[in-house]
């Protein structure tokens, strides 16, 4: 009997607070959603993963403490994402401006400039994102 395929990684944010927070949202059920730059993506030669792709969610010690599964993507403008994305990321944000500022805030790290390779790295209302559903098919 062969073994499964290994499941591609979900990692939600970079280790530590955030991504422990992130992931207790996912696995209560208040996180539904994830916004990630399409730069990154390209930076990463990564294709979008694709409705119905499964993976598994880390945290930040490094452990699969779920199976996601991908319910829909959509790339749309920054400055289009909409308030009921904002709520899904179960971040306790209660308007598009609350989410759009947290989300600056991450984007403009010096994690995020190093990951993006751009000390420089900003975004605005036509950098492109990717809205990404999912839904929790497997705790572990």
């Amino acid at each position: 009997m062969t073994e499964p395929e290994p499941l591609k990684p979900l990692l939600l944010a970079f280790p530590g607070p955030l991504r422990d927070r992130l992931v207790r949202a996912v696995l209560s059920g208040e996180k539904v959603s994830t916004s990630g730059l399409l730069a990154e993506y390209e930076l990463e030669q990564e294709e979008l993963p694709p409705v119905g792709e499964r993976s598994a969610l880390i945290d930040s010690d490094g452990r699969e403490v779920a199976v996601v599964e991908v319910t829909g993507v959509r790339v749309l403008r920054l400055g289009d994402v909409g308030l009921q994305h904002a709520l899904d990321e179960g971040e306790g944000y209660a308007s598009v401006a609350e989410w759009r500022a947290g989300h600056e805030r991450f984007w403009h790290s010096d994690e995020m400039r190093e990951a993006m390779r751009d000390p420089g790295f900003t975004v605005d209302d036509d950098t492109m994102i990717v809205a990404e559903r999912f839904r929790v098919v497997e705790p572990r």
